[in-house]
């Protein structure tokens, strides 16, 4: 519906449709590697507003062969299947602007400015809340299977060397401990800059280039290396040695194609996007309000609603959906190309 906003003609069709394709390096960057696809099935299942869904799947079949010599009886193995639970949670924010601080400048695109802040903004969020569900998964207990995902050749001492740090094969070890002989599964990796500094110094990595408008041929964050699409993002975790002092350990993910399923949940008279003025307050404001629901989910695990580690059930928050005590590994380890490398740079 056509109105203003701050001032300026706003159209909140336009805008919700302008906010959503925008582009982000990113999320953009991970959507097309694939590791992060949107899921049809979960759409659906969400679609009359649950904060939970459930996906059956079946067991591998299982069984021994029996010898078919014309006197042996044949017994049938019965199948089995088991399901995965995820979660939808919403958020919202507002922003104001008061008519008495107003700067008017008849050469800007108000559109295009709130567009590109507001879809930044929220996709710096979801690629936070992104790292903090691959934490939490990363932190469940008692299984080994699942620690085999883990590869740390961060120091233990109280001094750091070449040993503790990314080199041409470190990726590499830490997909073959995941998966083995299907290592080949892993499509991804995320990286900080400083580790991405490191490759590039010993020549391993080959950045993509892209030409921009006035012909000048500019490099990407994006990357490859020994067939994998590196992505360089500095909000992967960064924390302090817990043995050398001043040194930093540095989380690396290796991550599959699909891995992290992702489905926008519907809204209330759908209303994502709405203009509130009010003229009494400071003089009068204008506010834009956005909200959103919305699931990614790891694919493979059950997130439990009901743990007790989970305070908010009907809309998990950042901090209910990084309790690993509510996750649980429901697939074979080697179906799951999630993993993750720990160095000190």
């Amino acid at each position: 519906m056509a109105g203003t906003l701050y001032g300026f003609p706003f159209d909140e069709d336009l805008f919700l449709y302008r906010w959503r394709t925008h582009p982000d390096p990113v999320l953009s960057a991970l959507l097309n590697s694939g590791a992060m696809v949107n899921d049809s099935e979960i759409a659906r299942l969400i679609a009359s507003g649950s904060n939970q869904y459930t996906i059956p799947y079946y067991d591998n079949l299982t069984g021994d062969e029996l010898n078919y010599d014309g006197n042996t009886d044949l017994t049938a193995t019965p199948t089995t299947g088991d399901s995965l639970t995820g979660v939808v949670w919403g958020r919202m924010m507002a922003w104001e602007k008061r008519d008495f601080t107003a700067d008017f400048n008849s050469g800007a695109d108000p559109m295009e400015q709130i567009v590109s802040q507001v879809a930044n903004y929220f996709n710096k969020k979801r690629q936070s809340r992104l790292v903090k569900i691959l934490n939490a998964i990363f932190g469940i207990s008692g299984d080994a299977d699942w620690s085999l995902h883990t590869l740390d050749i961060s120091t233990k001492s109280e001094s750091v060397t070449d040993a503790n740090k990314i080199n041409p094969i470190a990726a590499n070890d830490a997909m073959q401990k995941a998966l083995g002989d299907k290592k080949g599964d892993f499509a991804l990796v995320v990286m900080h800059s400083y580790v991405a500094n490191k490759l590039e110094g010993l020549n391993l990595l080959d950045f993509w280039k892209y030409t921009d408008a006035s012909g000048i041929q500019r490099k990407l964050t994006i990357a490859d290396y020994n067939g994998l699409t590196v992505i360089v993002d500095d909000g992967v975790p960064v924390t302090d040695s817990t043995s050398a002092s001043g040194a930093k350990e540095y989380t690396t993910y290796l991550l599959g194609r699909g891995v992290i399923r992702y489905a926008e949940a519907p809204l209330r008279d759908n209303l994502p996007v709405e203009v509130f003025r009010d003229p009494h307050k400071k003089g009068g404001v204008e506010e834009l309000i956005c909200r959103y629901r919305e699931t990614m989910h790891p694919w493979g695990f059950s997130f439990n609603l009901s743990d007790s580690s989970v305070v908010n059930k009907t809309s998990p928050t950042d901090t209910d959906l990084s309790q690993s005590s509510a996750w649980t590994r429901k697939w074979h380890h080697k179906n799951l190309p999630i993993a993750r490398l720990i160095t000190n740079g």
